[in-house]
């Protein structure tokens, strides 16, 4: 069987989590498990797909726990469009307080067609904004690596997929969707404009910085840092900062790439890198790129992590509300995130490894939903792709092993 945790996967990477705290400045380090190995854990189902998903993610949190002696305690809030219907805010205050005083946040997905004519204050993802930056999770860790099971499902040739692993370190709380001023407005000549800000601090770009370089560190050692330098002051300025803080980590090998050459690179020759590290807008689009090298958007979990407190923990794939309540979603994001949470939020690396391993099993057996399904496979639901995962889980137990 092959195994999720290779020398360059996420799971071997820096991701931190709040209950350790030895690593560099604005690093934090793997969570040491709970003596008590009771866990607090807010979860956000969300929208669209959300529910679906999230339900056979928690049977398989609560199997995986059964079976390894780990308590959960869950509490479920609403968050994105569902918190709109019910509270008339994206992020109900007491959403957050909750997810505040959790061990870690475990979300779905957020948003729909339903309130895409909302006014801008009333929109699913600014509950998602606010919940980043409430908890204070600046740095958000995409992995997207190229299953040898689906490397057919990449829509890339097979010598150009095969092998790929890329982990995208992106800045979460700051840049252009938080800078201020931000807003509508009129110019000289009457004309309605709209205006966004893109601005970084030092502090807030060394910090992101440092989770590259620690996550490149982890990998192969190599970090791209990708920006637009030559027409972006802002950008000029990360550049600034990033070779700085290269000075602290003289064994990661750094080069640079304006965000326009990533993205082609990406499609090109997506071997080529290892870490990138970038801003926020960079991230959110080149992620979501990557992403889609692995054959579907559908596989991949994400972490995002601060100095402190609980990491939140959600699949890279939106709601996807043309499929939901139809049982049509694939899962193994989800329930990878788990395992990510488990791993990083928790310090629980067998329970994690174990559900990997099971998610890697029940590929091996054949097991596809219709985003990553290829000749010769089972086509089957969101809820029997579950079902097929906890009984890999199941397997090992009672194989006595």
């Amino acid at each position: 069987m092959h195994s999720l945790a290779s020398p360059r996967s996420i799971f071997n990477a820096a991701t931190p989590a709040p209950r350790q705290r030895s690593c560099a400045p604005a690093v934090r380090c793997i969570a040491t498990a709970s003596a008590s190995r009771s866990y607090k854990i807010t979860v956000l189902p969300g929208d669209g797909i959300g529910p679906e998903i999230m339900s056979v993610a928690l049977d398989v949190m609560r199997s995986i726990g059964s079976q390894e002696g780990i308590s959960f305690h869950f509490t479920t809030k609403l968050v994105g469009g569902a918190a709109i219907d019910a509270a008339g805010t994206p992020l109900p205050e007491e959403t957050l307080v909750a997810c505040k005083d959790s061990d870690a946040v475990l979300l779905a997905a957020i948003g729909g067609y339903k309130w895409d004519n909302n006014e801008p204050h009333l929109r699913p993802e600014r509950g998602l904004l606010g919940l980043r930056a409430g908890l204070g999770v600046f740095a958000n860790l995409r992995p997207a690596t190229v299953f040898s099971q689906l490397v057919e499902s990449s829509t890339l040739k097979r010598e150009v997929a095969e092998g790929v692993d890329v982990m995208v370190v992106r800045e979460l709380t700051g840049g252009i969707y938080f800078g201020e001023p931000k807003g509508f407005g009129t110019n000289k000549n009457g004309d309605r404009t709209g205006f966004n800000t893109e601005v970084y601090s030092a502090t807030e770009i060394d910090r992101i910085a440092r989770v590259g370089f620690e996550t490149a560190r982890k990998r192969t050692g190599k970090l791209c840092s990708v920006d637009k330098a030559n027409v972006l002051e802002a950008s000029q300025f990360w550049r600034e900062r990033v070779i700085e803080i290269a000075k602290e980590y003289p064994d990661v090998e750094l080069s640079h790439m304006y965000v326009d050459n990533a993205a082609m690179q990406l499609i090109r020759n997506p071997k080529q890198f290892d870490t990138i590290v970038t801003n926020n807008i960079f991230g959110d689009i080149l992620s979501d790129e990557a992403s889609m090298l692995t054959g579907s958007i559908g596989m991949l979990p994400s972490a995002s992590i601060g100095q402190s407190g609980p990491g939140l923990f959600e699949p890279v794939h939106g709601s996807a509300p043309d499929i939901a309540g139809q049982n049509k979603a694939n899962p193994l994001a989800q329930i990878l995130s788990v395992a990510m949470l488990l791993k990083y939020g928790l310090g629980e690396k067998k329970a994690a490894e174990r559900i990997e391993a099971a998610v890697l099993a029940t590929l091996d057996r054949g097991f596809r939903t219709g985003d990553i399904v290829s000749e010769g496979k089972t086509l089957v639901g969101c809820k029997q792709m579950g079902e097929e995962v906890m009984r890999a889980l199941q397997a090992p137990v009672a194989a006595g092993l």
